[in-house]
């Protein structure tokens, strides 16, 4: 019967603790040898002074999942070219389906939030299904990018990324969401009461459907950005998908920063990586700022488009 993994402490290994980081990650290397690009062979033979020196980087933390003095899970964050990168994740068997690996990796995701990188990525053997389901439970998703598994070339690994600044919608964004998109001249004159149980339906709908993704982006806790991203089937152009960009919109305050320009940029790594062949958008013919922006982004105006009102 399994233990109750309540009592599981998640802790920051210190600059004293090169044994004991030797001493778990050794152990991940023999439990799990298709799941790291390194070998058990390789890192044992370390010397001890590296053990430390990998503790000591100040662009790295290392965090174990401990309970009654042994240690059953690994994690660590590397910061590098301003991105943060997660590493060495391993859960000890008897730890596992009970939480821990993602204890583990909210730490070291809030932990990366707080270092004011906007971007974490890892990489996953692609036949580790329980990694994978992992690491999209939390938001990330695959990059596009796959590679050989350096200690193992017959196994294929895959590139996931999670973005600490833009995510995916929860009904509880719905009034911040409603309030960006009336604070124009536009927008003023067609929204709403924010609390209006319309709003929440549609999200509701919108958040259903896996074509459709309402995206907000976040700082300091506030939701400052949002736009929303459908998936578009269609035989033309081979049966390529296309990704429509809709109701991009920057809260007030935070305008002039360039938000939107890292919005737009997202977006079309998002629709590249789920293997759109185009992204589309309109903007309405009164906001010739709006087309300077886009223009300026690679878009092209190669279209007139045309709407009509139903009411």
């Amino acid at each position: 019967m399994m233990r109750d993994m309540r009592d599981i402490e998640i802790v920051q290994l210190g600059p004293d603790d090169g044994e004991r980081l030797r001493e778990v990650r050794l152990r991940a290397l023999r439990d799990s040898p298709d799941a790291f690009g390194s070998s058990y062979d390789r890192e044992a033979g370390f010397p001890p002074g590296r053990w430390a020196e990998r503790l000591a980087g100040p662009g790295s933390r290392y965090w174990a999942a401990t309970r009654d003095g042994a240690d059953l899970g690994l994690v660590c964050v590397r910061l590098e070219e301003g991105a943060a990168h997660l590493l060495s994740m391993w859960v000890a068997p008897e730890a596992r389906q009970a939480g821990v690996g993602s204890r583990l990796v909210d730490t070291a995701v809030e932990w990366a939030r707080s270092t004011g990188v906007e971007e974490i990525g890892l990489w996953a053997v692609d036949r580790n299904h329980a990694a994978r389901a992992l690491y999209a439970g939390k938001g990330f998703t695959p990059s596009g990018k796959v590679m050989a598994l350096p200690s193992n070339p017959a196994l294929m690994e895959s590139h996931y990324v999670l973005s600490l600044i833009f995510r995916r919608a929860r009904k509880e964004d719905v009034p911040a969401i409603v309030a960006m998109l009336a604070d124009d001249h536009l927008g003023a004159g067609r929204e709403g009461d924010p609390g209006d149980e319309r709003y929440l339906a549609a999200f509701e709908h919108i958040d259903a459907n896996p074509r459709d993704e309402l995206i907000v982006a976040e700082q300091d806790g506030k939701v400052v950005g949002t736009m929303q991203l459908t998936y578009l089937a269609g035989l033309s152009r081979l049966g390529a998908e296309r990704c429509q960009i809709e109701a991009v919109r920057v809260a007030a305050a935070t305008r002039g920063q360039g938000l939107g320009g890292k919005m737009i940029t997202w977006a079309v790594d998002r629709a590249r990586a789920r293997g759109c062949a185009m992204v589309q958008l309109t903007s309405d013919r009164s906001r010739p700022e709006a087309h300077r922006f886009y223009d300026t982004l690679g878009f092209t105006a190669s279209h007139v488009g045309y709407k009509l009102n139903l009411g």
